[in-house]
């Protein structure tokens, strides 16, 4: 059996390019623990290890229930690490599979964007919000709550209008961010609408499968399949969330969590917008964005 310390390694939860994260076991304190490690290939990369060790002191800030928890961060064999409170329900990737109620759909998806809420209150984007970053906890009663986790594509919003270097999930990624111009906000907001309808339908929205599927994308397309239940409402919201351009979506993850909770209540939408807009955004040319370099592309797990 692996230990790090006095953390006992039990299994993978889930790996990606720059890390592991183990469900382990606090041998001292007795409790179940989330212990994310950073690749051993990367941990002499001093660039990438400061920005692991800064994902772990961002989280470690945010003191809120709703943001997965740091508690213990070391060194081991020269692999920076550190340990998380261990969400005993999984992720949000794990009940994409088209099953769930309208109206639970809606639940999580509003508490989703209650969570990144928090995020943008301390001054923070995500930039890479998708079901597998939001975690499921369940507490004693049996209560579960949307925690959102894995900030190592995260930015100060101070920061944000200088990006240039996209990082991100095509899939759930606002144009903006895939051409690599200033994002803010409302970037993670349009990522929150595509959650939200994967949650309703067990399907993406649409085939966006790298930046110039999704640069080239019509505001005319609109995806099929949602649930009769509120489809009108939904059409509106998932409209505005998922607008090509900033300006058209709400104005804070909170506005979308309150639209979202009208929709399960019966209410409507009375957003701003009604129905899927008409505009078409300006597209870069496959050739064209190749040539001039306008992004550098960085597809995170």
């Amino acid at each position: 059996m692996k230990h790090i310390g006095r953390y006992r390694l039990d299994r993978i939860h889930g790996s990606g390019a720059f890390a592991t994260v183990w469900q382990g076991f606090d041998t001292e304190l007795e409790i179940t623990v989330a212990v994310k490690v950073l690749a051993e290939n990367w941990a002499h990369q001093v660039d990438v290890r400061e920005r692991f060790l800064d994902e772990a002191r961002l989280l470690r800030r945010l003191s809120s229930d709703r943001v997965v928890r740091v508690y213990d961060v070391g060194t081991h064999d020269g692999q920076p690490f550190f340990v998380m409170d261990f969400a005993t329900g999984g992720t949000l990737a794990d009940r994409v599979d088209g099953s769930l109620a309208p109206d639970r759909a809606l639940d999580l998806a509003a508490q989703s964007a209650r969570s990144v809420q928090v995020l943008h209150d301390a001054g923070v984007i995500h930039r890479d919000i998708k079901p597998s970053n939001l975690l499921v906890d369940i507490d004693r009663d049996g209560h579960e709550r949307v925690v959102v986790a894995d900030l190592g594509s995260a930015k100060r919003l101070a920061e944000a209008s200088g990006i240039t270097v996209t990082t991100g999930t095509p899939s759930y990624m606002a144009p903006e961010q895939a051409l690599g111009r200033g994002i803010d906000e409302r970037s993670d907001i349009y990522a929150l609408g595509v959650v939200t309808y994967v949650l309703l339908t067990g399907t993406l929205p649409y085939d966006i499968s790298d930046p110039i599927a999704l640069i080239t994308r019509k505001a005319s397309d609109r995806p099929g399949r949602l649930p009769a239940e509120h489809r009108e409402a939904l059409n509106s919201v998932l409209a505005r969330a998922m607008a090509l351009e900033p300006d058209g979506r709400p104005r804070s993850a909170e506005e979308l969590a309150s639209a979202l909770d009208r929709v399960a209540a019966g209410e409507g939408d009375i957003g701003a917008a009604s129905g899927w807009p008409t505009r078409v955004i300006v597209a870069l040319s496959a050739g064209l964005f190749v040539a001039c370099g306008a992004v550098t592309w960085l597809v995170v797990r």
